[in-house]
């Protein structure tokens, strides 16, 4: 979630580009979280899906929570999971 909340642009991230040490099932179930959290958005597209930040929700409801996650990631604290 770091590297979500460090890019600039808001983009969307295809969900296998996350370096995560863990089959793809895996990774699904750990996506499932954050998802039905609202701290993410997850879109299919076919036999893929990507993930998104609500950013501005986010700032409303957790105010300075995805700057920390930023400066987290660039001072080489927070992994990209």
């Amino acid at each position: 979630m770091a590297e979500l909340a460090a890019d600039p642009g808001g983009r969307e991230w295809a969900c296998g580009s996350f370096d995560l040490p863990v089959k793809k099932a895996t990774r699904v179930h750990h996506f499932r979280v954050p998802r039905e959290a609202g701290l993410i958005v997850q879109r299919d597209h076919g036999n893929g899906s990507a993930v998104s930040l609500p950013g501005q929700d986010i700032e409303r409801r957790l105010p300075g929570l995805l700057r920390l996650l930023s400066e987290e990631l660039k001072a080489g604290g927070a992994t990209a999971d």
